[in-house]
């Protein structure tokens, strides 16, 4: 694999957790009720974990000799304050970010950096765990 595809799909995936971020940061704020109580401290830590995603790829991406991108993916973020809905967009972010992962992955098993690659695992896993807890909460 080339650096430009694997920095063109890491880009992608920096895209998409630039997104996670506003996405959370919004849903944080507008989520009422009793359920507020629990799911603002949830997407409060969703948006961090994901600026730590976000600064791990766009490291990579620079230690790769890549343009890392600044605009997020352009998926629209619906407005709502309807937490069941929060929690459906919020499912459906964390299942595309685990599968953007799972691809990155795939690609980096024939490419010579393991340091690179337990880095993106790891975010993997962060993502398959958020795609369980959200799909519980949602049960």
């Amino acid at each position: 694999m080339n650096n430009n595809k694997l920095i063109d799909k890491l880009n992608y995936a920096l895209g998409w957790e630039l997104r996670a971020i506003i996405l959370y940061s919004h849903y944080s704020a507008y989520v009422k009720g009793i359920q507020r109580l629990h799911l603002s401290t949830h997407f409060s830590s969703e948006a961090t974990e994901s600026i730590g995603h976000a600064n791990i790829v766009r490291s990579a991406i620079v230690k790769l000799g890549g343009k890392v991108i600044t605009d997020r993916n352009s998926q629209e973020i619906i407005h709502t304050s309807e937490y069941v809905e929060m929690l459906k967009f919020a499912f459906d972010t964390e299942k595309k970010a685990s599968e953007i992962y799972n691809e990155i992955l795939e690609e980096l098993k024939n490419f010579n950096d393991d340091e690179l690659y337990d880095s993106i695992e790891n975010i993997y896993f962060a993502e398959l765990r958020s795609v369980e807890e959200v799909r519980m909460l949602l049960n």
